[in-house]
């Protein structure tokens, strides 16, 4: 499905399921929404609408080659917001996705119902730093190791010239991301060798946003209930407050290292929203 902005760009989602809307933003950046598959079965519950960000799928690229700030991903999502005729909406945003998840929240405290922050981080300092490494160390072991970790290397430094060489870098990379990899993961980075990667964001992205963005000052203002996913073993760092920072009322985390499938239980109150785990 698709719709165009205000300044004439098409963004195209896919929708599937029944129940209420939940509107999810994939990671990257310069994914679509292909990897999401049926997000471990949520469509059960819920009508997934999952945005492929600008430039990735087919949603068109910006005229300006470097319109793909953060706040630029947040104006998106407002369009959308307001194309689906929604007042406030159910929020997850995985990896970048949880980072604009997060700013669009702070920005627009009044649209978020409920929000979800899987896999994601408000900065990228130190600590995050420290556990990203670790969470690599873990893995060192591991046939394919080397390979990835020097496709990592190549992907932050942009050693890139198209999305065709980013693809290739990128899929050498990806068993980086998995808790466990094996031939079940493999044949899953398979299924989605046809993505057509976009290396203009995720250039600026690494080189320009990652070490310097910071979200957590924003933080307070969001006044949705808010679950946050930790990964116990995967290299993504997850989302943290600042020291002496409050965190967004209602805050849940859970950690989470094997497929979870989390279901919202309806209520009228925000304060005894609930969520119900069911591990695969």
């Amino acid at each position: 499905m698709k719709f165009i902005t205000a300044d004439g760009r098409k963004l195209t989602y896919r929708r599937m399921g029944t129940g209420a809307v939940l509107v999810c933003h994939p990671g990257g950046p310069g994914f679509s929404s292909s990897y999401f598959s049926d997000l471990a079965g949520l469509y059960e519950k819920f009508t997934l609408v999952m945005l492929n960000p600008r430039g990735t799928g087919a949603s068109t690229r910006p005229a300006d080659p470097r319109a793909y700030e953060v706040e630029d991903y947040v104006s998106d999502l407002e369009e959308l917001r307001a194309h689906l005729g929604l007042e406030r909406m159910l929020l997850l945003g995985h990896s970048h996705g949880g980072v604009v998840a997060q700013a669009y929240a702070a920005t627009h405290p009044g649209r978020v119902l409920r929000l979800v922050l899987a896999s994601t981080l408000a900065r990228f300092g130190p600590e995050q730093d420290a556990a990203m490494r670790a969470g690599m160390d873990r893995r060192s072991g591991q046939s394919w190791y080397p390979d990835a970790l020097a496709a990592l290397e190549a992907e932050q430094a942009g050693k890139f010239e198209n999305d065709q060489e980013l693809g290739d870098i990128v899929f050498r990379e990806l068993p980086l991301y998995f808790a466990h990899y094996g031939p079940v993961e493999a044949g899953y980075l398979d299924t989605l060798r046809s993505e057509n990667i976009n290396g203009d964001t995720l250039k600026i992205f690494n080189q320009e946003i990652f070490t310097t963005f910071d979200l957590r000052s924003r933080l307070p203002r969001i006044t949705a209930p808010t679950l946050v996913i930790s990964p116990a073993t995967t290299t993504s760092s997850a989302a943290r407050c600042a020291p002496g920072r409050s965190p967004p009322p209602s805050l849940v985390r859970a950690r989470s290292s094997s497929a979870t499938r989390a279901i919202w239980s309806s209520s009228s109150s925000r304060r005894s929203f609930t969520m119900r785990w069911q591990t695969s």
